[in-house]
């Protein structure tokens, strides 16, 4: 989420309340909406690499869309024929969500504590739902998925490289205050690694231009070992 932001300031990282986070986005739940209902439509290698997941995953179910926001990946998905069900932090986001994609399943839950069996998901994918976390909270988040997953199932995610954590202030017209948190690539190669993943590949773009916060981004597929 927030993935289009303008950044305030700088600071270090600290652990981010989650509780926090949530109140964020029900403030915004509308505006955030709004602002990104078409937002995959505007990035060419998000609809590549959404396209690639719906090929590789196939008839395997269920399939999850965590830190789903307003949906937008959900939709995506589903119109590539994917079943898919989302999962949010933030109720105003799902009431959105659920308006806008009567046809989607959408709950609350939290990423770092998922409610679902072990080897249950077949696949999943999280656009931007770890840019509030730290880096203690992302190996959680990393430990958390492949627990649920299947052997053989698919987790594509992505993130903002960097070693920054920003502070934003203002966002789609509010008053905010969250911590946005950028990542290098090695620690994120590392860290799926050591929860057990195989088949790490981490594909980098710049920014679009005039399209988004220009920062560089990544796409991760990784995969759960069919032997774990």
């Amino acid at each position: 989420m927030l993935q289009d932001v303008p950044a305030r300031s700088v600071v270090g990282a600290m652990i981010q309340n989650l509780r926090k986070v949530e109140k964020v986005y029900d403030k915004i739940a509308e505006e955030y909406a709004e602002a990104f209902l078409h937002d995959h439509e505007k990035k060419p290698k998000d609809r590549e690499v959404l396209h690639r997941f719906s090929q590789e995953i196939g008839e395997k179910r269920p399939v999850w869309d965590l830190g789903c926001g307003p949906g937008q990946t959900a939709r995506y998905l589903k119109d590539l024929g994917i079943e898919i069900s989302g999962l949010d932090l933030s109720e105003k986001i799902l009431e959105q969500a659920r308006t806008i994609h009567p046809d989607i399943p959408f709950r609350k839950g939290n990423i770092l504590e998922l409610e679902f069996g072990n080897d249950s998901i077949a696949g999943v994918v999280a656009f931007y739902a770890i840019v509030h976390f730290t880096e203690e909270q992302v190996k959680t988040a990393f430990r958390e998925v492949f627990r649920v997953l299947q052997p053989g199932g698919i987790f594509l995610f992505t993130y903002h490289i960097g070693e920054d954590t920003i502070r934003i202030e203002e966002f789609l017209g509010r008053r905010i205050d969250i911590d946005f948190m950028f990542f290098t690539t090695d620690f994120i190669h590392s860290c799926l690694s050591d929860c057990g993943f195989e088949k790490i590949e981490i594909i980098e773009r710049e920014p679009y231009a005039g399209v988004e916060y220009e920062s560089r981004r990544a796409y991760v597929f990784t995969v759960k070992p069919v032997d774990s």
